[in-house]
């Protein structure tokens, strides 16, 4: 059975990471943007980091520039603006398409796991996925869904 675990990711130097770095971490997974109505959500995704890190709980952000070009075109201006504007200290990964020919395989997982409400299209930046320690991807949150209302979840999973 095929996990969050068995995928690579690029980090924004470029280098290949292998997820099972994080094995047995629950992770909440999400396709970020910096300028977008909802980019307020990295204060309460780092908020989320901060308090569940010590019990092995990540977040990983994925910028994503598919919807309205809500993205920068460099890394390292998308990394230095979740730093200086949200204090952001979560892992932020190389730019990915979630949707198309071009999805992240991981992306195309995702969401082959958990669809959503119509389809299992990512419809909008910071569309979210929690998974637990197995790396199964246990639930699937709408991008207006806040990080604050998943919390319960997240409590659920560490547990």
């Amino acid at each position: 059975m095929t996990t969050v675990y068995d995928f690579s990711v690029k980090k924004p130097n470029g280098n290949e990471m292998p997820l099972k770095e994080y094995g047995g971490k629950p992770l909440l997974i999400v396709n970020t943007a910096s300028k977008c109505g909802f980019t307020p959500q990295f204060g309460g995704l780092q908020s989320l980091y901060e308090k569940y890190k010590d019990d092995g709980f990540v977040v990983l952000g994925f910028p994503c520039d598919q919807f309205n070009n809500q993205e920068y075109d460099d890394i390292n201006q998308t990394t230095e603006f979740c730093r200086v504007n949200y204090g952001v200290t979560f892992p932020i990964f190389a730019k990915v398409d979630v949707n198309g020919e071009d999805a992240h395989p991981l992306f195309v997982h995702l969401t082959t796991e958990k669809k959503g409400m119509l389809s299992k299209k990512i419809k909008w930046n910071f569309t979210k996925f929690l998974v637990d320690r197995n790396g199964q991807v246990v639930e699937r949150y709408a991008p207006q869904t806040s990080p604050e209302k998943i919390e319960e979840d997240v409590k659920k999973i560490l547990s």
